[in-house]
């Protein structure tokens, strides 16, 4: 049997963070990434931005990306050059990780004034209560 797929889609502003909401009481059901992407909103725009997933609520928000951060779930370098035909998207997921607590996803640019989309699907899975013991302290290890 196939696990259930959940879908989250938002819009951020330059310097922007949203938080989807997964917590449980127990931690009994767990999360892994399915996919990523992002969009520009507008096509006469240009972009040059970073959007970031991660496991904790980050106090500021930039444009680097550091894979030896544990809380970085994945991030998207997306550029163009006013259409988004020409995009060039690099996107990386840490698809094994598996988390049961919110998540968080920046949006930064070098140089861009509008908006940008982001569309996520998180893949549901059923945690004993082991795996949910486990991922929930990994979790605070990663928040401390």
């Amino acid at each position: 049997m196939s696990n259930r797929i959940l879908s989250y889609k938002g819009k951020l502003v330059n310097g922007g963070q949203d938080t989807i909401l997964l917590s449980t009481r127990k931690g009994e059901t767990g999360y892994r990434i399915r996919k990523f992407q992002a969009m520009g909103t507008s096509e006469d725009e240009n972009y040059e931005a970073t959007i970031k997933l991660y496991s904790t609520f980050q106090s500021t928000v930039d444009i680097s990306v550091d894979f030896s951060d544990t809380s970085l779930l994945g991030a998207i370098l997306y550029g163009d050059q006013n259409s988004p035909a020409t995009a060039a998207v690099q996107t990386i997921v840490f698809d094994q990780v598996i988390f049961n607590q919110d998540i968080y996803v920046t949006f930064d640019a070098a140089s861009a004034s509008a908006d940008m989309n982001y569309y996520l699907e998180l893949e549901m899975i059923n945690l004993t209560e082991d795996q949910a013991m486990v991922a929930t302290l990994s979790d605070i290890r990663t928040n401390s």
